[in-house]
């Protein structure tokens, strides 16, 4: 299968293909499924970085459609990893609900890149939904040590079962309805986030939702919380 025109853009901005490989499918609830591939030597290659993402390319209505995922649980070593799929409409659902061993598809590393804050903030504040769920696990792993407070927003009742790698004793998690196309999570976070802070200079805020509340969010904190601009991560994920 052809990239298409994005796929031509990405090579001459130094995007590397690579082709995964099933091994195994999971259901992690009845509407997201974990698919795991080996990598075809892609991450000896381009080492692995929290929130680690990758461009997938998948078939449908004759052309490539290109979609973003973060890396579960990235293994070196064995040049393993696993990706989360929502299974809702599109390409990309209708393919990881069919996926199975031996199974391919090819992919593209572009763009991905994380540098954790330094010095290590006092406390840490992630923003995301049901897509960013696997970023939020991988920064929990990367620092264990920083309490944290999470707003998770929820497309069904069954994502509050999404597997979160916390420690009660440091993390606290707010599950938020997704309500208002993201309406209802910035209102949350705009009343509560204020309080939360303590001292602003220790604070590091982690954003990755829908693109519309990721910048409302965004401008919020930067502007009316005055952090500075290292102390604030934004990247839409999605587009509604």
């Amino acid at each position: 299968m052809g990239h298409g025109w994005e796929g031509v853009v990405l090579k001459l901005m130094r995007g590397r293909d690579f082709t995964f490989t099933v091994t195994g499918v999971e259901e992690v609830t009845e509407h997201c499924r974990r698919v795991r591939f080996t990598d075809g030597g892609m991450l000896a290659e381009t080492g692995v970085h929290p929130t680690m993402w990758v461009r997938v390319w998948f078939p449908g209505a004759g052309r490539p459609h290109q979609r973003a995922y973060t890396l579960v649980d990235p293994d070196p070593a064995d040049g393993t990893f696993g990706i989360e799929f929502a299974l809702h409409e599109g390409p990309a659902s209708r393919w990881a609900a069919a996926a199975g061993p031996g199974d391919t598809v090819p992919a593209t590393v572009q763009g991905s890149a994380f540098a954790a804050p330094e010095p290590l903030p006092e406390r840490m504040f992630l923003i995301g939904d049901r897509a960013s769920v696997p970023a939020v696990n991988s920064l929990l792993s990367a620092l264990p040590d920083v309490p944290a407070t999470i707003w998770l927003e929820t497309q069904h009742a069954a994502d509050e079962q999404l597997p979160l790698r916390i420690r009660p004793a440091r993390h606290e998690v707010r599950h938020v309805p997704r309500e208002g196309d993201g309406a209802r999570l910035v209102a949350e976070v705009r009343d509560a986030l204020p309080g939360l802070l303590g001292d602003p200079a220790g604070a590091y805020v982690w954003i990755a939702c829908d693109t519309a509340t990721t910048r409302a969010l965004a401008r919020f904190t930067r502007k009316e919380l005055a952090l500075a601009k290292p102390q604030v991560h934004a990247l839409g994920y999605w587009r509604p």
